[in-house]
């Protein structure tokens, strides 16, 4: 995510604490924070899939995925 839009999220929730946003604030906060998270959850994923374990005999083993 662009450090622009991590400094607008941050605006945005001092400026809450300061005073009530405006509808308009909210919704932006709103989006802001949703592609946040969702590049967080891209960037997580994609670090798991990449982690290995090693055994003690040295073989490589990607973790596996978690049932849901």
């Amino acid at each position: 995510m662009e450090k622009t839009k991590i400094e607008r999220i941050n605006e945005l929730a001092h400026l809450a604490k300061e005073r009530a946003l405006t509808a308009r604030e909210l919704s932006e906060r709103d989006a802001l924070r949703k592609e946040y998270i969702e590049e967080f959850r891209r960037n997580t994923i994609s670090v798991l899939e990449n982690t290995y374990i090693v055994t003690p005999d040295g073989k490589k083993h990607p973790l596996p995925r978690k049932k849901q």
